[in-house]
C-alpha cells in the first residue's frame, strides 16, 4: 500500500522534453514520480540526466499501443495522476509515418483511459493535446471554443485524442482533461524540431563550421513559449475540482524568420549570411498563421506565461553552452570510475554491460568501443 500522504504520479514518456521538466517540477513538490517509455532499459535518459534527476524517479517499460502493458504498469503503479505524454511527436514525420502516429498518439490514448475505466483507479488523468488541432488560426487567437481543423497526420491524431478524452470524461465520469498547448521550447528540444535546428546550427556557424542553414517556409508564424512554464499549467489542470480542457499559450505569434533573426542576433551573426530557402523542406500541407488565447488558464488556473521570444531564444542558446560544460565536468569524473574499474585484475561481462549502460545515458550515442577496455 502506499502512503496516503504523498501523491504518486506516472509520467507516460518521461524522456521526453516535457517528460523530463515536469518530472523535476513534481520532484520539487515531493511527489513520487513513476516514469515509462517503450524500454526503459534502453532508452536514453539523456534528459533526465541534464536535469540531475534521473536517480529520483522510478522508470518502468511500457508500450502504451498494448493494453496489457497498460494494464500492467497502472495496476503495479496505482498512480494518483498521470500524465499522457507519450506518443510521436514530429509534424513533419507524420506525413512520413501517418499509420505509426496515430497509432502511438491515439491507440495509446485510449489505452490509458480505458485501463483507469477497467481497473477502477481513482487517477485523475491529463492529456497532451495539441494547438496543431486548430489549424490556420488565421490572424485570431485560438481558444476552448475554436473548431478544430487539422492539417497534419499528427494533428488528425491529437483531435481524436482529445475527444477521447472528452468522451471518456462525460460517458465514464473520470477525471479526465487535455491541454491544448501551443509551442513551447528548451534547450531539451532535439534537434529534429525546426527551433533546436536554428540554435545548434548558429552554434555552430559562431565557432567557425562556415555552413549555411537551409530552411523551408520562414513566414509561418508560430506561438511560442518557455517549456517548463506549460508544464506548470499541466499540473494546475489536474489540482482543479472539475476536469476541464485548457488552451497554454502565450498569446503572441512570431514568424520563423523572428526566431531565426533573435537566434543569429544572440551570437552576433548577420542570418542573411548564414541562411538559405531549400524548396524541398517545405511541408505538404503547413499552418501559416498559429495563435491562442489562455485566458481561460489565466481566470481558472492562475496561469500566465512570463517568457517572450528573445527570452526563450537566448535560454535556448545558453542551455545548450551549459550543457556543454556540464558533459565535461561529467565525463571526467566518470572517466576517472572508470580507469581504476579498467585497471582492476579482471572485469565482468555484468561490469562491461553496465558500463556501457552508463556511458550511452549520460552522452547518448557516444559508446566506448571495445578497445578502450585495453588502452588502460
Amino acid at each position: 500500500m502506499k502512503s496516503s500522504k504523498r501523491k504518486t504520479a506516472l509520467i507516460c514518456g518521461i524522456s521526453g522534453q516535457d517528460g523530463a521538466y515536469l518530472a523535476r517540477l513534481l520532484l520539487s513538490k515531493d511527489y513520487k514520480v513513476v516514469g515509462t517509455s517503450r524500454d526503459s532499459s534502453t532508452n536514453s535518459l539523456n534528459n533526465l540526466n541534464r536535469l540531475g534527476i534521473v536517480d529520483d524517479v522510478v522508470l518502468y517499460s511500457m508500450a502504451p499501443n498494448d493494453f496489457r502493458s497498460v494494464l500492467q504498469v497502472l495496476s503495479d503503479v496505482e498512480p494518483d495522476e498521470i500524465y499522457n505524454l507519450a506518443g510521436q511527436t514530429s509534424v513533419g514525420l507524420s506525413f512520413e509515418q501517418p499509420i505509426e502516429t496515430f497509432d502511438s498518439i491515439n491507440t495509446g490514448t485510449l489505452n490509458l483511459l480505458e485501463g483507469l475505466r477497467f481497473l477502477k483507479l481513482n487517477a485523475r488523468f491529463y492529456n497532451a493535446g495539441s494547438s496543431e488541432c486548430f489549424g490556420n488560426t488565421a490572424g485570431v487567437s485560438a481558444n476552448e471554443t475554436t473548431a478544430f481543423k487539422p492539417k497534419s497526420p499528427y494533428a488528425v491524431a491529437k483531435a481524436a485524442a482529445f475527444w477521447a478524452v472528452a468522451s471518456y470524461r462525460e460517458a465514464y465520469g473520470l477525471f479526465a482533461c487535455s491541454g491544448i498547448l501551443f509551442n513551447h521550447e528548451s534547450a531539451l528540444r532535439p534537434e529534429r524540431f525546426v527551433t533546436q535546428k536554428i540554435i545548434q546550427a548558429a552554434k555552430r556557424i559562431k565557432n567557425g563550421s562556415g555552413e549555411t542553414l537551409l530552411l523551408g517556409n520562414l513566414e509561418i508564424h508560430r506561438d511560442w513559449g518557455w517549456a517548463p512554464e506549460y508544464v506548470d499549467a499541466m499540473w494546475r489542470m489536474l489540482q482543479q475540482e472539475n476536469a476541464d480542457d485548457f488552451v497554454i499559450a502565450t498569446g503572441k505569434s512570431h514568424s520563423l524568420k523572428e526566431f531565426v533573426v533573435e537566434a543569429f542576433s544572440c551570437l552576433d551573426l548577420d542570418w542573411h549570411e548564414h541562411v538559405q530557402v531549400d524548396l524541398s523542406l517545405m511541408r505538404p500541407s503547413d499552418i501559416t498563421q498559429s495563435c491562442g488565447n489562455a485566458d481561460k488558464a489565466k481566470a481558472v488556473l492562475g496561469w500566465q506565461s512570463k517568457s517572450t521570444l528573445k527570452d526563450t531564444v537566448y535560454t535556448m542558446i545558453e542551455g545548450c553552452v551549459e550543457d556543454k560544460i556540464r558533459d565535461k565536468e561529467r565525463k571526467h569524473a566518470f572517466d576517472d570510475e572508470f580507469i581504476q574499474l579498467a585497471r582492476s585484475v579482471y572485469i565482468t561481462n555484468d561490469q562491461r554491460s553496465r558500463i556501457k549502460r552508463k556511458i550511452n545515458d549520460m552522452f547518448g550515442s557516444e559508446l566506448v568501443e571495445e578497445k578502450s577496455y585495453a588502452e588502460y
